[in-house]
This record gives C-alpha cells, structure tokens and sequence, in this order.
C-alpha cells in the first residue's frame, strides 16, 4: 500500500515498519534525526550509565485511551510470564539498578504482578520501584481495590496519568468517567498517606496535550493542577511530570486523520533543544518488552526498533558491558523527546 494511501487512511491497521515508513519517508521537509546529533557532536548516540529498567508486563489494559502510544486495551493479550520475569530479576541483581519502572497496558492486570513487586523488593529495600497505574484500574474493579494498600507496603512511587484537572478533556481522552473514576483512586491513595508531605510515598501525575501541541510549561502547569485539585477535590500529589506526544502508533493515527502530521512533524524539529538531546531517557534506560526483547526505549519497542544487534537481544542473555557499549537506535520519532524543555518517562529533561 503506498504511504500516501495510508496518510490519507490513518495508521491503525499500520504495522511497525510502516508506521517507521511513514516517519521516515514522508516527511522530507525534515532533518534527519542523527542529522541534528551529528550538528552538537552527540554521534554515536551512546548510553551514559544503566540506571533503570523499565518492564513491560503486558499490553492489556481496562482502558482504551486516544493518545496511548502502546496501543493497550481490554482485547489485548500479550502478558508477561513468571520465567521472564525471573530472567528480569536476574538482570536487576546483575546491574545492581537503581530504579525499575514497572508499566504496561495496566500492569496491576498481569496475574504474576504482585509476586514481581515482591520479589524485586527482595533484591533490595532500596531500589525504588515505580507503578505507572491509570488509577481507574484500582476502583473499577473490586480485585483491585486493595493494591492500594499493596503499594503503600512495598513503598512503591505511583505515577498516574490525568491528562487535564477538568472532567471534560479527561474524559475526551480516556473515555466516559474516567475523570471521576480517577479522582476516587487519588483520593484513596491519599488517604494512606501519598502525596502527602512526610510519607515519603511519592505520587506523581502526568500530563499528555490533548492534540498536537507541546505541553505547556512543567512547573506552570504543576501549580495549575494543585491549586486546582485541591481546591476542587482537596486531592495533594508531589509532581506533575509533562510528556509529549510522540508521532506513533494511536497519535499518529490521529495526526493522518486530521491531517496535522506534517505540521507537528514540522513544530517537533523547530523545537530541538541540544540540551534536552543530551538528557533523554535512552540513556541511562532500558525497556524490557513483554515477551523479554530489549529496547532503547519504550517507543522503540512500540515500533519494534531493538537495541543495535551488537548488543544482546533478551533479558535471558543480558550482558550489563555490552549493552552500555551499544549505539542507541534512532529515528523520527525522536523529536518528539528533544522538543522544547524535552521529554521522558519523568517529565522535562532541560
């Protein structure tokens, strides 16, 4: 099918290497991405220090959300297992992490999800350990209710997404109710004690655009959404990290459909930061898939760009020097990280 075929259609029925085609073949108007590295001498893009693994333990999820660069949903069913979990903890020992990022789909849905939490817990009381939760999950369903109190006990930090502080654009994103679904969540998870100043049980909100933009200014934003929900809600949380939109999988759907991809495509070079470039989160991260594929980062395994082939392919063959020798896989949709104040999985990086 010739790509301006599918730019026309959207990219849903888009498989990776297509989605890759249409970043890297539509636009010529844009600089290569290893271009604009080469100009700040940042070639060969390399890793810095491993200092997070961030695993996903699977692509099912209660929600269907519009600008979900996973593509997770109720229908999808790729899971984790118990041995490649192991294989992950084995990785954890061996490069003695300092953060694993635990996401998904909705990862509290993966059946061996707790044994994980707990066994990493294990390895040690120090490595912090993140759970990136839609909050609807854990008062939609009644065997989810009490995960709260399993996060408070393994001292997890809880990132959640709320795309706006207003039921109207949470629900256009993520679906009807959502909002006041998520504002229960938050407000249980207050009331054992996170967000609140001296728990020491951190929660974190994200921020996506509604449409294709960037997102506004972090600390702005932060501010805008406390004052707001606490006073609405008297909901505390301690951040708001902003994450752009990058141009793949569901977002670039919608950018084909509307016809606003060449123009974002357009804004993301124009808004290349070299700091940011230096900071982005493939550096000192790396994405473990479902199945166990290694990955640069969350987005390249979306598309399905593994780490360089020099380097070992699977969490069962990790290999700590090898991997932090490897060049780091580029492409078009790694604007999307160096835009503006820059994005990641934490927020802004410049």
């Amino acid at each position: 099918m010739k790509l301006q075929t599918l730019k026309k259609r959207g990219s849903k029925l888009a498989t990776p290497n297509i989605q890759i085609a249409i970043l890297e073949e539509t636009t010529p108007q844009v600089t290569k991405f290893e271009h604009k590295l080469q100009d700040i001498n940042l070639m060969p893009f390399k890793p810095t220090k491993l200092e997070i693994f961030q695993i996903n333990v699977g692509y099912m999820c209660n929600m269907t959300c519009e600008h979900c660069h996973v593509d997770a949903g109720p229908t999808r069913t790729e899971i984790m297992t118990k041995a490649t979990m192991q294989h992950c903890l084995d990785a954890i020992k061996k490069a003695k992490t300092t953060t694993v990022d635990i996401t998904g789909g909705a990862p509290e849905m993966n059946p061996d999800f707790q044994w994980f939490i707990e066994q990493i817990r294990a390895i040690s009381k120090d490595i912090e350990i993140i759970i990136r939760s839609n909050l609807t999950i854990l008062v939609s369903n009644k065997e989810y209710r009490t995960y709260p109190e399993f996060f408070k006990k393994h001292n997890l930090t809880v990132i959640a997404s709320l795309p706006c502080y207003t039921a109207a654009n949470t629900d256009k994103q993520r679906g009807d109710k959502a909002f006041v679904r998520s504002i229960e969540a938050l407000q249980l998870l207050n009331e054992l004690g996170y967000g609140k100043e001296g728990t020491g049980l951190n929660l974190h909100l994200v921020f996506n655009p509604g449409g294709a933009s960037l997102p506004g200014n972090q600390a702005g934003l932060e501010a805008d959404y406390k004052r707001v929900l606490k006073k609405d809600f008297n909901l505390e949380f301690n951040n708001l990290y902003t994450i752009t939109n990058l141009p793949i999988s569901r977002f670039l759907d919608y950018l084909l459909k509307e016809e606003k991809f060449d123009d974002y495509m357009q804004l993301l070079l124009e808004s290349f930061n070299p700091a940011a470039a230096e900071s982005v989160m493939c550096r000192n991260t790396l994405s473990v898939s479902w199945d166990g594929y290694l990955y640069d980062c969350d987005f390249n395994q979306m598309l399905q760009l593994q780490v360089e082939k020099s380097a070992p392919q699977h969490i069962e063959n990790f290999d700590l020097k090898t991997l932090e020798e490897r060049n780091i896989m580029l492409g078009q949709h790694c604007y999307g990280c160096t835009a503006g104040a820059g994005s990641s999985c934490q927020g802004t990086v410049a």
